[in-house]
């Protein structure tokens, strides 16, 4: 090959090379913006979830806690009323987790009425006050900031439930409750039955391990009429924890990072089951760092020995009030989560 067609060659390639450069520099300017409008993710957030995600969100103390809510949705009475309210907090060095639940009867001073109305209150000035309102009601609550809130509609739940499988869930104790609601007959006038049973079903739930369905799981978390220490808000808490943790524990199972059709699948269940505060990068980083938590290090907190039922007469309806304080809740949540934080 002659020394000019040699020059002639190398030209065409570096030419070839400064196209394609060119062509790939548009492509990222162009994905990083539709990824910017579409999931909030920046260049620098990008670089960041693949190297350290901890970095995209807020925190105080190396925790960054988010409320979760749940609610009946659909034609559930109703719908926007909170069944569901969990803390979850994740210490973000320590690769920790800790479930705390507050119990939806518990009296705002506040609020000048129960938790779980915080979210209905909060929609009802605008779209999206209910999360805003909410995470200020429970950081009175729990006493721990609050950095993000997500509001899953339980009447999608069971959907997503039902796509990965199932769940399996150890139930600790036997239990039966005979006045779980039918759906869609909340104005059933049952004939002139004054009893008004028809409006509702008999659950009963064997102790051990159980796989559930979407629609029984949905039924494990809700029920709250059984007889004995199963049917208050307290079980219904501990319920809440454990089919959640389940659900963790059945998506990390499918890997669905190997999976891409799988992965999209379960982005549009969540995309169509909840709201939230969380952008999509700050989303895939928390989960990022979920994946990575073991079930031994997740912790579950109940408040249930610092509260106690209210009279009747104090707030004209069933309430929980704390049996000293909420500052003595606030020292007990605190604490526990420092024991978590501890070497085991």
């Amino acid at each position: 090959m002659s020394r000019t067609l040699r020059r002639t060659v190398s030209l065409i390639i570096a030419v070839a090379l400064i196209i394609g450069c060119a062509i790939l520099v548009v492509q990222i300017i162009r994905f990083t913006k539709s990824a910017k409008k579409q999931f909030g993710l920046t260049p620098v957030s990008m670089f960041q979830l693949a190297t350290d995600g901890e970095a995209m969100v807020k925190s105080d103390n190396g925790r960054v806690n988010i409320l979760l809510l749940g609610v009946g949705g659909g034609i559930h009475e109703g719908p926007d009323l909170t069944d569901t309210i969990i803390v979850i907090s994740f210490h973000l060095t320590k690769k920790r987790l800790a479930l705390i639940s507050i119990p939806r009867d518990v009296w705002s001073d506040s609020l000048k009425d129960r938790v779980n109305s915080a979210y209905h209150y909060g929609e009802a000035k605008k779209e999206g006050g209910g999360l805003t309102l909410s995470k200020i009601i429970i950081e009175d609550i729990a006493g721990v900031p609050i950095h993000y809130a997500m509001v899953i509609d339980f009447s999608q739940f069971e959907t997503l439930i039902d796509y990965i499988g199932g769940i399996d869930v150890v139930v600790p104790a036997a239990f039966t409750d005979t006045q779980y609601p039918i759906a869609g007959k909340e104005n059933d006038e049952c004939g002139g039955d004054l009893t008004y049973r028809c409006r509702y079903q008999t659950l009963t739930f064997e102790k051990g391990l159980q796989h559930m369905d979407g629609s029984r799981a949905l039924m494990y978390v809700r029920t709250r009429h059984a007889e004995g220490g199963d049917g208050n808000d307290f079980a219904r808490g501990r319920r809440q924890q454990d089919v959640i943790i389940a659900v963790k524990t059945k998506i990390l199972s499918l890997s669905p990072w190997y999976h891409p059709d799988m992965s999209i699948q379960l982005f549009h269940f969540f995309d169509k089951a909840t709201k939230t505060d969380l952008t999509v990068g700050q989303l895939l980083a928390l989960g990022k760092l979920g994946m990575g938590i073991k079930p031994e290090d997740i912790q579950k907190i109940s408040i249930e020995p610092y509260l106690t039922q209210a009279p009747v007469d104090t707030y004209q309806r069933y309430a929980l009030e704390p049996t000293e304080s909420f500052e003595q809740i606030h020292g007990f949540i605190q604490m526990s989560l420092e024991e978590s934080q501890s070497p085991k």
